[in-house]
C-alpha cells in the first residue's frame, strides 16, 4: 500500500467525532441537562470540519489571544501554522459561565438537535473594533459589500473557547449521501485506489470544458494518479447552483470524459469565507489533511468580486511560513478557455498571441441567461450532457 502524505501538525488525524455510539448517545443525553448555545452557521461548519478531521489538529474553538495570532501572523500561540481564526463567536452567553460543558445546538437542522458538546475554557468580550480587526485581516477589507465580511460582523462579540466532541454532521450525511465524506474517509478511498499523489481541485460551481480540462492538465504536468473533485457542500451566496444540481452534474462529466479510476468525488462541511488568499490557505491545509499532494490554485481562488488580484491566492503560498509548514504543494493556473485559434482548452497564459476574440467567453450571467431560456451552450464551452442538467434547473426556477 502507497504511503500518503501526513496530516498536517500531526502524525495522525484528528476527527473530534464521537465514534463510539454507546458514549455519543450518553452525551447526546447527557446534553439535555446542560446550558444550551444555538450557534450560528460559521461555527456549526467549523464543529462539523472539526468532527470530521479537516482541521487537524486543532482540537476546539480558539481563544482570543489564539484569534489574534492567528488572524495577524497565522500561526497559533504554540507555533503552528494556520490561516484562519477556528473559533465559536456568539451574540448570546446567557447562562453560559467558563467550567461549563454546554450542549451546541445546529442552526441548519429542523429542531435544532445538538451537534457537539464544548467544555468551556474561555468567555471573552471582544469590542467592534476588535472583530472588525480580525475581518480586515482574514478577508483583506472591512467593506460590509463584501459576503464573508457582512457574515462574519453579523456573529456577535462573545467568544466562547474550549475543546469540542462532535456528536454529528449536521444535515451533510442526509443531503449529500454518497458525496459529503469526512477526511479518514477520503484517505480510505485513496488508499483503496492506490494513489498515492492526488491534486485536489475545490468548486462551488458545476464544471464547463475549462474545469475539466483544467484537472487533466493538472493531473498531467503532475504526473497524478488521480484527481480529488472536492465540492463545498455549506451555505454559498445568493444565485450559487444548488449542491444536488452540482452534483449531479460533475459526476455526469466525470462518468463520460474522464479515464476510470482518475477521479473521486466528494465534498465537505463548510461555508464559504469568500476570503481569497488565507481560504487558499485554509482549503491547502484541510486537502492536506484529507491525504491530497497537491490543490489546484486558480485565478482569483475563493474570492469575490474585485477584493483581490487575479493571483494573490498564489503569491500567499510563497510566504516563509506557508513554505516552512505545508507539505502540500500548489499547482498555480491562469483561466482556462477554449481557443478558436487551436479547437481546443488552453491555460490563457500559455498562449500570449491570443486576443480576447480568439477565446470562447462566457460570463455567468450570459450562462444562467442561456440556461433558462432553453439556448444550448456552445459545445466548446460546456458538455452537452452537463448542460442540459444545468438547463433543467434553471428552468424550473
Amino acid at each position: 500500500m502507497k504511503n500518503l502524505i501526513a496530516p498536517h501538525g500531526s502524525d495522525s488525524l484528528k476527527p473530534l467525532y464521537i465514534e463510539d455510539s454507546s458514549e455519543r448517545n450518553s452525551l447526546i443525553k447527557a446534553s439535555e441537562n446542560m446550558p444550551h448555545l444555538l450557534l450560528n452557521s460559521a461555527a456549526a461548519a467549523n464543529a462539523v470540519m472539526l468532527g470530521a478531521g479537516y482541521f487537524t489538529p486543532l482540537d476546539g474553538y480558539m481563544d482570543k489571544k489564539n484569534a489574534t495570532s492567528v488572524s495577524e501572523n497565522m500561526i497559533t500561540s504554540d507555533g503552528l501554522f494556520w490561516p484562519v481564526p477556528i473559533i465559536n463567536l456568539s451574540k448570546n452567553i446567557d447562562g453560559i459561565n467558563v467550567g461549563d460543558e454546554i450542549a451546541l445546538l445546529d442552526p441548519n437542522v429542523e429542531g435544532n438537535p445538538v451537534l457537539a458538546i464544548q467544555k468551556v475554557s474561555a468567555i471573552e468580550k471582544l469590542s467592534s473594533e476588535e472583530v472588525e480587526s480580525m475581518a480586515d485581516k482574514i478577508f483583506g477589507t472591512t467593506d460590509k459589500e463584501h459576503p464573508g465580511v457582512a457574515n462574519f460582523l453579523s456573529l456577535g462579540n462573545n467568544l466562547i473557547s474550549g475543546k469540542i466532541k462532535v456528536l454529528n454532521f449536521s444535515y451533510f450525511p442526509k443531503e449529500f449521501p454518497g458525496t459529503f465524506a469526512t477526511a479518514p474517509e477520503i484517505r480510505e478511498m485513496l488508499s483503496k485506489a492506490r494513489w498515492s499523489t492526488t491534486v485536489a481541485f475545490q468548486t462551488r460551481n458545476p464544471m464547463h470544458r475549462a474545469h475539466e480540462e483544467l484537472c487533466k492538465m493538472a493531473l498531467d504536468r503532475i504526473n497524478a494518479d488521480g484527481v480529488l473533485i472536492h465540492m463545498t457542500l455549506g451555505k454559498l451566496k445568493a444565485g450559487d447552483i444548488p449542491g444536488d444540481i452540482r452534483n449531479a452534474a460533475i459526476a455526469k462529466m466525470v462518468e463520460i470524459y474522464f479515464p476510470e479510476n482518475t477521479v473521486i468525488i466528494s465534498g465537505f462541511g463548510f461555508d464559504m469565507l469568500y476570503a481569497g488568499p488565507r481560504e487558499a490557505l485554509l482549503h491547502a491545509v484541510f486537502r492536506q489533511n484529507a491525504g491530497c499532494t497537491h490543490l489546484i490554485v486558480g485565478r482569483d481562488h475563493a474570492g469575490v468580486g474585485d477584493y483581490y488580484g487575479p493571483f494573490e491566492a498564489q503569491e500567499i503560498f510563497e510566504s516563509d511560513v506557508v513554505k516552512n509548514s505545508l507539505k502540500l504543494k500548489i499547482f498555480s493556473a491562469d483561466h482556462t478557455a477554449y481557443s478558436k485559434k487551436l479547437n481546443e482548452v488552453v491555460m490563457m497564459r500559455d498562449v500570449k498571441d491570443h486576443s480576447k476574440e480568439d477565446f470562447v467567453l462566457l460570463s455567468g450571467t450570459k450562462v444562467r441567461e442561456m440556461l433558462s431560456n432553453g439556448e444550448e451552450l456552445p459545445q466548446e464551452f460546456a458538455r452537452k450532457e452537463v448542460a442540459e442538467i444545468l438547463m433543467k434547473y434553471y428552468q424550473s426556477l
